[in-house]
């Protein structure tokens, strides 16, 4: 089934033609990354499909009974709801239908007229087909899974949106998406805001739906898990791949060795014809006019010649490279039980040390306290408890990646000239072209320019910066793959040492020697890439099945420790407190229930006296859980 085709699409500006001749089919089930450089437009053909903006020419055909989802890159979700019921929006229709199921329980609870009662009932079954069929008595637990999924805790649920930051925003624009199930989804970047969990079970989601989706994303190990097509947009066109993104990669390189002999020997072509054209126009005497009719004809056939278009690689990629001015000593950096909180606890006994020429990586879950580890490194922030070190000679460069140290009043030439106040007009030019800023476009000025732009300006001031000490929070966010590649191409041949915040996981792969794989109270070190990262957690896994059974009670006082280890005397009291208000919910609802049941004319209806008992019996069940948890709990405060 075709859920969407395009036929000769084009779109332009007046200073720029966006692309041209564009023609695709997508198919039910078709999982597509679509690529390309920055600017190429690709956030532009998702606009088109999506009639936020008009196309120049061409024809769209998406059938009527086709509904599409989108989830742009930049965001500006505002509301007053909480996370869940902005969800519950989604199911806004199911849960009306649900409201029609509870009133018909009413009327047929008080309706006498048995031929009325019968018409109730009838609709009454209907409705709760329909339910059913739609999978309502599982949307909020899908929605709780979702939210999960996407990194937030059920303490988040009640959280108001209008507090959120902008990567929690997005995620829960994701969840919503992912829980409208529409037949063709259509992702901007949708990792940018993720942590690696989270992305984990976004790639599931998306290899296992069975409905369309499209995403642009530069996360190259993404691309790789989920899809089996790759369109790439370049030189105003698009091209399509079958297969991952290293398949692509692989007839990528054959497709462009072919172009770049192409043309480089129709350039050779072209320059010989230019020449004999010249030579014949400057042909003096008798021969003049015979000269210069021929050079006409020679002209014109040049300029019907159909040319090859200049390949990608051929038009260049940032050209940066890190050299530190000094060395280092031996021992870069040393963290010993660290500790910071704010309202409540950030992390703890984080420990590790870092050595000279390492490169190192950061991994965890969001919010658990990467960013303000970093800031803290660099004195942005206090630490409450800990010791924080930094080597002998040791030299630090910070890459940010919300690029707070760009002054946005500023041109690209007047951020490096205040930066650097010592390089010349043309040095300054010259390393603005390193970073494929050109011409007029180092007079551009920073608010003017799009996230990879910057981040391209921010990485040229850290080359210049001439540090031995390199931390970089997200890097790899708004770049390009050609810049990616470029950067990481850069980070192996630096003589200094890195440590890198990063959710992708192909950079991580490429570039790390060491994974730090942080929690809130502890951190494992693990000696190799994400590869070896992925697989030690396999091992890990195995060993833990492949343990000696052990009596209830060593496994019990095992459990104890490592609870005793990682949780606060604090938080387990809340927990008590949290059970505590809960169970006393249940009893009054209990309470109710029973009164009700002693009310008069109550066994008249056998349907309400059945569901009475059956809501009794799963509140005392459910009582009885909390009394075991609150049991547990009370017990290992106690041996605390």
């Amino acid at each position: 089934m075709i859920v969407a085709s395009v036929s000769n699409l084009e779109k332009s500006y007046p200073t720029q033609d966006v692309f041209s001749n564009i023609s695709f089919t997508i198919n039910k089930g078709d999982k597509i990354g679509l690529i390309g450089n920055n600017g190429s437009g690709k956030s532009t053909l998702f606009n088109i499909l999506t009639g936020e903006i008009s196309k120049d020419f061409g024809k769209i055909h998406i059938p009527n009974d086709v509904s599409l989802g989108y989830l742009k890159q930049q965001l500006g979700l505002m509301s007053d709801k909480s996370i869940y019921d902005y969800c519950l929006e989604v199911f806004k229709d199911l849960i009306k239908l649900e409201e029609n199921i509870r009133d018909l329980e009413i009327k047929m609870s008080g309706e006498k007229n048995p031929d009325k009662l019968n018409e109730i009932m009838i609709e009454y079954a209907k409705k709760s087909e329909e339910f059913e069929k739609q999978n309502g008595y599982s949307y909020k637990s899908e929605i709780r899974g979702v939210l999960i999924g996407m990194g937030f805790s059920e303490e988040d649920f009640s959280k108001e949106i209008s507090l959120l930051s902008g990567g929690q925003k997005a995620r829960v624009e994701l969840a919503c998406l992912l829980l409208e199930k529409p037949d063709l989804i259509l992702l901007d970047e949708p990792t940018n805001h993720l942590d690696i969990k989270a992305i984990n079970f976004l790639e599931n989601f998306v290899k296992n739906f069975k409905g369309s989706v499209i995403v642009i994303s530069h996360d190259r190990y993404f691309l790789d898990a989920t899809v089996s097509k790759i369109f790439l947009m370049e030189n105003g066109g698009l091209k399509i791949y079958d297969g991952d993104y290293t398949s692509f990669m692989a007839q990528r390189k054959k497709d462009l060795k072919v172009q770049n002999h192409l043309y480089k020997t129709q350039q050779k072509e072209i320059k010989r014809q230019e020449e004999i054209i010249d030579r014949l126009k400057n042909l003096g005497g008798s021969k003049r006019k015979r000269g210069i009719s021929q050079s006409r004809s020679r002209q014109k056939l040049l300029d019907k010649m159909e040319r090859v278009e200049k390949p990608d690689n051929l038009n260049g990629s940032i050209n940066i490279r890190f050299t530190p001015r000094i060395i280092s000593g031996v021992d870069v950096l040393s963290v010993d039980k660290l500790k910071k909180s704010y309202d409540k606890d950030i992390f703890e006994d984080i420990s590790f040390n870092i050595y000279r020429n390492d490169r190192v990586a950061i991994i965890g879950e969001n919010g658990v306290g990467k960013t303000t580890l970093f800031k803290i490194i660099l004195n942005q922030e206090r630490k409450d408890d800990g010791e924080i070190k930094l080597g002998s000679s040791v030299k630090v460069g910070y890459f940010d990646q919300e690029q707070k140290s760009l002054n946005t009043e500023n041109t690209l030439f007047e951020e490096i000239r205040e930066a650097y106040p010592d390089l010349t007009n043309y040095e300054i030019r010259s390393y603005l072209a390193k970073i494929m800023f050109y011409q007029d476009e180092v007079d551009k000025p920073i608010n003017e320019l799009s996230g990879g732009q910057r981040a391209r300006i921010s990485l040229l001031k850290l080359m210049l910066s001439d540090c031995n000490f390199i931390l970089m929070d997200e890097p790899t966010n708004h770049l390009d793959i050609d810049s990616k590649e470029a950067l990481e191409d850069a980070l192996i041949a630096y003589e200094g040492t890195v440590l890198v915040i990063s959710h992708d996981r192909y950079f991580l792969n490429k570039i790390a020697v060491k994974i730090l794989d942080m929690h809130k109270d502890y951190i494992k070190e693990y000696l190799g890439n994400y590869d070896y990262y992925v697989e030690k957690l396999k091992e890990e896994s195995l060993e833990d099945e492949k343990k000696p059974i052990m009596t209830q009670t060593q496994i019990k006082k095992e459990e104890k420790k490592k609870k005793l280890k990682r949780l606060e005397v604090k938080k387990i009291k809340e927990k008590i407190e949290k059970l505590e208000k809960e169970s006393n919910t249940i009893d009054a609802k209990i309470h109710k229930l029973t009164e009700e049941s002693l009310k008069e004319g109550f066994y008249d209806d056998e349907k309400k006296v059945i569901e009475t008992f059956a809501k009794i019996k799963n509140l005392e069940e459910k009582k009885q859980r909390y009394q075991d948890r609150w049991l547990e709990l009370s017990l290992e405060l106690e041996d605390d």
